[in-house]
């Protein structure tokens, strides 16, 4: 019996025949695919932030149709196809796994992470040049969770805090230092950019400390900051008011009924 994956990859040669295929498919390359590989992936954590089970299904099918586009170009130019993807994954979680598939024992989540990375490292090719533990992490990620990545490869050689209390002190002494850039006159816009950066790293590096992902913890409040500002639009509206022109008064009054209404 054919399987809906070999039907996929079946409908998506189609797609790319030269005699017959869509237009839009034949035209897109790696490249042009960017924006929608990542508009995808987003929309699969969207999904997953509401637990909407229809909505997960849905976008895990777009995402997984940007996997199977990207390799079927791949195949078209002989480089390889989606078996080769397939296998490859697979081996990989085999091999980084020998506590499942082998002989080894873990018995701790670090000990786990630590062996994660060895067996990462070890797969790179041997080089001559002058690499960085850090080079393996990418620039194309969203800042906090590139910070946490960085973070975590340094804390893996020992230059880390030995707990949450050096980070906490370091978000004081980085906010102190803002606090100094804007009482300079003038202000020295890079230099408060810069101070605002360092902040957020150590943020960063305090949420690490506490397990706590950043990148999560600031959806979070961003999503919990558009439904009070939501209360906010609809309190005024049922007033007959809009919010340009109410006073700050009123609209943090609002604010203060939003936050009390979550409880």
């Amino acid at each position: 019996m054919t399987s809906a994956l070999d039907k996929l990859l079946r409908t998506m040669a189609a797609l790319r025949e030269s005699d017959g295929g869509c237009p839009w498919d034949l035209k897109q390359t790696h490249r042009s695919l960017i924006p929608y590989l990542l508009e995808e992936t987003y929309e699969v954590v969207d999904a997953l932030e509401r637990g909407d089970d229809g909505s997960i299904r849905e976008e895990l099918g777009d995402l997984l149709f940007q996997i199977v586009f990207h390799a079927r170009i791949a195949e078209e130019e002989g480089r390889f196809g989606f078996d080769d993807v397939a296998a490859d994954i697979d081996a990989k979680l085999v091999r980084r796994h020998p506590h499942v598939f082998g002989d080894s024992r873990i018995d701790d989540e670090r000990e786990l992470e630590t062996a994660w990375e060895r067996s990462k490292a070890a797969e790179k090719p041997a080089s001559n040049d002058d690499r960085s533990l850090l080079d393996g992490v990418i620039r194309a990620l969203p800042a906090l969770m590139r910070a946490q990545k960085l973070q975590r490869r340094a804390a893996r050689v020992g230059f880390d805090w030995p707990d949450h209390h050096g980070p906490l002190e370091k978000v004081r002494e980085e906010t102190a230092e803002i606090e100094a850039a804007l009482g300079e006159n003038p202000i020295d816009r890079d230099k408060l950019q810069e101070e605002i950066g360092d902040l957020l790293f150590s943020v960063v590096n305090l949420a690490r400390h506490l397990d706590v992902d950043a990148e999560q913890a600031l959806n979070r409040a961003n999503e919990k900051f558009r439904q009070r500002f939501r209360h906010i639009e609809t309190g005024l509206a049922n007033a007959g008011r809009d919010i340009e022109s109410s006073d700050p008064a009123a609209l943090e009054r609002l604010w203060e009924q939003s936050k009390q209404d979550e409880q």
